[in-house]
Formats: C-alpha cells, structure tokens, sequence
C-alpha cells in the first residue's frame, strides 16, 4: 500500500485596488503567525474556483465586493509560506469603500502602492513588484523566476 501523496495547498491572493485618487491597495493585518502585513487571501475551499475563492476570501477578510480585473501570477517557491508548502494563484481586483479587518485579519487598511509597511508576509512584496510592472503596463507571460525581481 502507498503512502498518501503530499501535495502543496492551493491559496489565493488578491491586490485589491481601491476606486479612489492614487489608486490605494488593501493589506490587511494578519491576527495568527505569521504575523505582520498581507495581502487579502487564502485557502480554497474544496468545491470552490479560485475566482470563486479570491471573492470570498476579500470579503471575509476586508469587507469589500470586489471585481477581479486581471489574473497576475501563479506562486509556487515551496518557502512561501513557513508554515507549509504552498501555490497561490494572485489576482488583481477594484473595489470601492472602507476596508474593514474580518475573519482571520486583525485589520484591513489602504496604502500608497509608494508608501507599503516594511513588514510584508510571505511572498507579497514579490506579488506586488509584479504588480507594480502590471500597472506600468508589462504583461510578462509568467513572473520572473526567484531572484531576478
């Protein structure tokens, strides 16, 4: 008899980009470890999309409906996350509104994309170097790999 197969879990991050002058995104503040300042995501619930899952997620997370305008990138660096080995798919969204921190997020705020707290969890201030280039009109067909942001 095998051994069950060890797979990464499948997560979702979104960069929620508020309809208000200077274009703020939402973090959120995380209330578990690790701790420190993320993006809106995280798991996907058996039976659910992933566009599916980013909309819960940032509901529950920040309050806000938002509208998924482009999916970003696919993350998979198996030290994403130190607690265990995860893939996350990250969208980009709009949003109009107050965030407000929900769920597992001790708070939800906007930020300058300038102007990002220097605690940033897991892998997203590589996420948003990607978006940043988004936004300034690249359209890489993949991100770039570790260590060539």
């Amino acid at each position: 008899m095998s051994a069950q197969p060890r797979n990464p879990y499948p997560t979702v991050d979104i960069i929620i980009e508020l309809n208000r002058p200077g274009r703020p995104i939402v973090l959120v503040k995380r209330a578990n470890p690790p701790h420190g300042w993320a993006l809106p995501g995280g798991f996907v619930d058996y039976g659910e999309s992933l566009e599916q899952a980013a909309m819960r997620e940032a509901a529950e997370e920040t309050g806000l409906e938002v509208e998924l305008v482009a999916l970003l990138g696919a993350y998979s660096d198996p030290e994403r996350d130190p607690r265990h080995h995860t893939m996350s798919v990250a969208f980009a969204a709009r949003a109009t509104g107050s965030p407000q921190g929900g769920d597992d997020a001790a708070e939800a705020r906007a930020f300058d994309l300038e102007s990002l707290p220097d605690l940033l969890c897991f892998d997203h201030g590589r996420i948003l170097n990607h978006y940043r280039r988004w936004r300034a009109g690249e359209r890489p067909g993949a991100p770039p790999q570790k260590g060539s942001d």
